[in-house]
């Protein structure tokens, strides 16, 4: 059963690649040293770091120095808004109402600090409107935090053009691309973001270890405290085999991106053409921007099945997608990012996530559509 089994929930996490794994190893247990300390083994470590810290500058198009490690996206994603906003009271923040809860969350709690917060809204289709940036800048906004392609409809928010307004106004602009490396461009050289929250496990890396891109001359306030690494920016003792996993997963995922990016969009094509042969296009919906998207995220509601529903007849076919939703006492919560596209709410109770990877096979898509076709008229005829 195992070898049949087909995991198509890459955005929730991925397998780590074999190269990652074998990268890490020795760091567990030969060169172990912490590396704080001043003799080989510390040493061994702290060059470990500063080569994985290169590397993924390189891939990046920043400065070594620009890249801080974190423990994951969500620590990213906090101590880029904590960080620029340290003096919440008084304060404004412009996100989107489809942001992920790592940014949503800290939102709620700089309100309750005193911070005002402007939740944008978005268009049926996923996407916040430049025009509303602009019109929602104040003289009190400290900084503008808009992901990059989300992480339930995979819908591409246009970065440059409020990247472009946030510095016009000299205004921070954070961005959490979690969902993004090897997915879409990401040269800092060029983008206009001043802050950038990346993380391992999207990529085939392990999971415990992120980054934090902070442009030079970012003001950025370190949230905690007992140490001085990471340029005094995030203390502790650095995860050194995890952020040699991380390095050499950013090189997997940014080798041939075309390549990669066309075969995944391909697969995503395949899926939603062949359920429109099997089933017929009025028997689901795809969520999200018909152009502007992540390649390895697709989206369908089933009107009239509910999510939970599906995703358990999957689960008991061998094939392991998601929902992109809360769950709570073994049923889901709707999701935020579907309920702030106003999307019906049979559209909303029905929506499957389904995330791809570089080798997702054909063989395993078009099984993949007879389930579900299978399930379908199954649970309807009922």
């Amino acid at each position: 059963m195992e070898n049949e089994f087909i995991y198509i929930d890459h955005a929730a996490t991925t397998p780590v690649h074999p190269d990652v794994l074998q990268a890490m190893q020795p760091y567990f247990i030969e060169m172990y040293g912490n590396p704080s300390s001043i003799h080989r083994f510390g040493q061994k470590a702290r060059q470990a770091i500063d080569a994985s810290r290169t590397r993924i500058a390189g891939l990046l198009s920043c400065a070594a120095d620009e890249l801080v490690f974190t423990s994951g996206g969500t620590e990213s994603n906090n101590l880029a808004i904590r960080g620029t906003v340290t003096d919440s009271l008084g304060k404004h923040v412009i996100t989107s109402t489809v942001e992920h809860h790592a940014v949503l969350h800290v939102c709620r709690e700089l309100e309750r600090l005193g911070c005002e917060v402007t939740y944008l809204p978005v268009n049926e289709q996923g996407m916040v409107k430049p025009e509303d940036v602009r019109a929602a800048i104040r003289e009190q906004t400290a900084l503008i935090s808009i992901m990059y392609g989300n992480n339930e409809v995979g819908t591409l928010q246009p970065i440059e053009e409020i990247g472009t307004l946030a510095r016009e106004h000299g205004i921070p602009f954070h961005v959490d691309a979690v969902q993004a490396p090897g997915n879409a461009e990401l040269l800092l050289s060029r983008l206009p973001v001043d802050l950038m929250s990346l993380s391992a496990h999207k990529i085939r890396g392990p999971k415990g270890i992120g980054a934090l891109y902070v442009r030079r001359g970012t003001q950025l306030q370190s949230q905690l405290f007992g140490g001085s690494q990471e340029r005094k920016r995030r203390a502790g003792t650095e995860n050194v085999a995890s952020i040699v996993g991380f390095a050499t997963a950013m090189e997997l995922a940014c080798e041939q991106t075309t390549r990669k990016h066309t075969w995944l969009a391909s697969l995503r094509k395949l899926l939603i053409d062949r359920l429109i042969e099997s089933m017929g296009s009025d028997s689901f919906v795809v969520n999200g921007h018909p152009q502007h998207h992540l390649p390895h995220i697709v989206n369908i509601s089933f009107p009239g099945i509910r999510a939970e529903t599906m995703l358990m007849n999957l689960d008991l076919e061998g094939i392991a997608a998601s929902s992109g939703s809360a769950c709570s006492a073994g049923s889901l919560e709707p999701s935020h990012v579907l309920r702030a596209m106003s999307l019906p709410e049979s559209v909303q109770a029905s929506a499957v996530r389904f995330s791809m990877a570089y080798d997702t096979t054909e063989k395993e898509i078009l099984k993949i559509v007879k389930k579900i076709e299978t399930i379908y008229h199954r649970l309807r005829i009922k």
